[in-house]
């Protein structure tokens, strides 16, 4: 399991990381945060392979998690594999998560779960890629289940279960898509800018926004405009 802790402190923020299958690595520091890059200490994902990611912004803290490369699920021929990401905002704190592509390949069954529990007053910025098969593969089987809470009651709960093969395929599920590109704001509704075509943006009950697209390939360029506003939105909120 790795461990990332960000605390404010006068001066310099205190950091705590331990290692794992995932590294931080410390980028930036001031007295409210720090900007890490997660970089892989080993061949991921194999079969049997969990990776935990605990996170933990302390009061009025930001942390800026950037991933350097994506992660390919390889073909463990249905030997279930796991990424779990766990953060816990305090009040007023921010999270921004810069996700590459996760790809699972022919072979690989995968859990990827996302927890984030935030207090009153925080918001997370999260981008997250998923792509079934590296080239001329159709792609294993994922199940990818995120839950937030706001201020102790639930603000997001979804669970996507996408098999693989024909099933994966069929109506009202991915049909000839091979790329789920999301971004997400929670604790705090997105500005209306930038337009997004009908059924790309989902308003939340409470406040959250996701964007969401279905792509026949790799590129993600239908969400940058969404992702840098709306990580500029976060920064700007942590400044203010």
């Amino acid at each position: 399991m790795t461990l990332i802790a960000v605390d404010p402190a006068p001066g310099r923020a205190r950091v705590t990381h331990t290692p794992g299958p995932i590294a931080a690595r410390v980028q930036r520091v001031d007295q409210a945060g720090a900007r890490v890059a997660l970089v892989a200490t080993t061949a991921l994902l194999l079969g049997g392979d969990r990776v935990e990611l605990d996170v933990r912004v302390g009061p009025g803290g930001w942390l800026d998690v950037v991933e350097t490369a994506g992660t390919v699920a390889y073909d463990a021929q249905g030997i279930a594999s796991s990424w779990l990401i766990r953060a816990d905002l305090a009040a007023g704190a921010t999270l921004t998560w810069s996700g590459e592509p996760l790809v699972v390949a022919d072979g690989a069954r995968v859990h990827r779960s996302t927890t984030l529990d935030l207090a009153a007053g925080a918001s997370a910025c999260l981008r997250e890629t998923l792509v079934f098969g590296r080239v001329g593969e159709a792609g294993g089987a994922l199940r990818a289940t995120t839950r937030v809470r706001h201020e102790g009651a639930d603000l997001l709960v979804e669970d996507l279960d996408l098999p693989d093969g024909a099933a994966r395929r069929a109506p009202g599920r991915l049909g000839p898509a091979r790329v789920i590109d999301t971004v997400l704001l929670l604790g705090r509704q997105a500005a209306p800018t930038p337009v997004l075509p009908a059924g790309t943006r989902y308003d939340l009950a409470g406040p959250g926004t996701v964007a969401r697209v279905l792509a026949g390939d790799t590129d993600r360029g239908g969400l940058d405009p969404v992702w840098r506003q709306w990580c500029a939105d976060q920064a700007g909120q942590r400044r203010s």
